[in-house]
């Protein structure tokens, strides 16, 4: 359903490039979305659980006010995953059964932003504010979902983080053709008038310690995320050239924001034949991004199948499909192959990488399930690579000075030991922006419950 700028227009900018749903493609979509008989979207679909039906049917009627209000029941960022969410209800929509879903993400989209352009969005401040001092150590989706909804309830909220400017994941891994980060500023003002408190370039452990952070607060919450990266231990690692994506990312995402003035060394693809070793959502970044420098060539390799186009039996309706994704990166150029493992890196005549040592493999099964990647006689072949990007995702959170958390375990709750907490990906391991919202706003919900008695129900599904 998505629609996109003309590729040759947007290559040569980071801008956005999805366009918004005409009025009549809205109006169609809103209507399909009316015709389902028992709506699997919200109950198993969204980790937030909108309530898609009714905010879509308000919004067919031209109630986009009350659709707003409705979908702040369940969403406190909706201008973010309206904008990156995979949109898991698509996956449950009872439409998808014989058609396509109905674009969910996209009407969300319309939702949140005719509020703000309509002056619908407003600082939500409490009726009273409670003796109640939190610390959170984080600033991406799970840690704002937090302080949000603490200060909303009374708390004195304050959030430490370690980068320039607040967001984390969202303003530093993905690239602003999918998220603006005017998206973002927009949202932490109105968290400032909400009377959250930011300090930023404060790394915890280092510049302030966990002791002093007790002192100051009752409560803490660690956000930190799940950073540390999966590397790829083989010959030749230690050449110039192989970067980690979310590095390559985040120097251009600072870029584009003024943070820096110039790219690091080595990390300008202008001119080069990229590799992106990994094929999730972040490889497809790098695509994206590596397209924009202005790279001769990009090829994206992943060492798993190429995914199917249609659902498989093993994976029904409404369970996510498990089937070939195409982005709006992946239509500006380049190359996918699966089945392929990297063995080695090899020096060009410059002594940085200058091509890939590889091999196709096929996968072992049992019982429906990949096992292991037998390689394949005779495969072997290199690949040109001027500039690698390892995106195979990450392993755990990255705790730098805070090595007393390290192997921490939390119960169902997100409780680490009195007064301390976690939420988002430190907890659950490398997930969603969705999910981690959803852990952060549970996480408030389980403060709130523990300090003062406030009995919440749970949030998502």
């Amino acid at each position: 359903m998505s629609q996109y700028r003309p590729v040759t227009e947007r290559v040569k900018d980071y801008r956005p490039v999805e366009l918004r749903l005409t009025d009549d493609e809205l109006n169609r979509e809103l209507k399909r979305c009316q015709d389902c008989g028992i709506p699997f979207c919200h109950a198993s679909g969204c980790p937030l659980a909108n309530i898609i039906p009714e905010i879509n049917s308000d919004a067919l009627h031209g109630r986009w006010d009350t659709a707003y209000a409705r979908l702040l029941l369940t969403s406190p960022f909706p201008e973010f995953t309206a904008r990156v969410c995979p949109a898991l209800c698509e996956g449950s929509c009872v439409q998808a059964l014989n058609e396509s879903p109905v674009p969910a993400r996209q009407i969300e989209y319309e939702v949140i932003e005719r509020a703000f352009e309509t002056g619908l969005v407003s600082p939500v401040k409490p009726l009273a504010r409670l003796n109640l001092r939190v610390g959170i150590v984080g600033s991406g989706p799970a840690g704002l979902a937090a302080a949000q909804s603490l200060t909303r309830a009374g708390c004195q909220v304050t959030v430490y983080e370690k980068d320039k400017k607040s967001g984390g994941f969202l303003r530093y891994g993905i690239p602003d053709f999918k998220l603006e980060k005017s998206v973002i500023d927009r949202r932490l003002d109105l968290m400032r008038d909400e009377r959250v408190v930011f300090y930023n370039e404060v790394d915890v452990g280092s510049d302030i310690s966990i002791r002093l952070l007790k002192k100051r607060h009752q409560v803490l919450v660690l956000a930190l995320g799940s950073r540390r990266k999966r590397d790829l231990s083989i010959p030749g690692r230690d050449l110039p050239g192989i970067l980690f994506a979310t590095d390559y990312l985040s120097a251009q995402n600072r870029i584009n924001s003024g943070e820096i003035a110039a790219l690091p060394a080595g990390f300008d693809a202008r001119g080069l034949s990229v590799v992106v070793i990994g094929g999730g959502d972040t490889g497809s970044d790098c695509v994206g991004t590596a397209w924009r420098q202005g790279a001769a060539e990009v090829k994206q390799l992943e060492i798993m199948p190429q995914p199917p186009q249609e659902r498989a039996p093993e994976n029904p309706w409404p369970q996510w499909p498990r089937i070939l994704r195409t982005t709006s990166s992946h239509l500006e150029g380049g190359e996918r192959r699966w089945n392929i493992d990297t063995l080695a890196f090899l020096p060009g005549p410059s002594g940085r990488t200058g091509s890939l040592k590889c091999r196709q493999v096929r996968w072992e099964e049992q019982n429906g399930r990949l096992i292991r990647p037998i390689p394949l006689e005779g495969s072997e072949f290199e690949l040109k690579a001027d500039l690698v990007l390892l995106a195979m995702g990450f392993v755990s959170p990255e705790f730098g000075n805070l090595t007393a958390f390290e192997n921490f375990k939390t119960d169902s709750e997100g409780r680490l030991e009195p007064g301390v907490y976690a939420c988002g990906d430190a907890v659950s391991g490398p997930s969603l922006v969705v999910r981690a919202i959803n852990s952060g706003l549970n996480v408030a919900r389980a403060i709130l419950q523990d300090q003062i008695g406030l009995a919440l129900p749970e949030t998502g599904s």
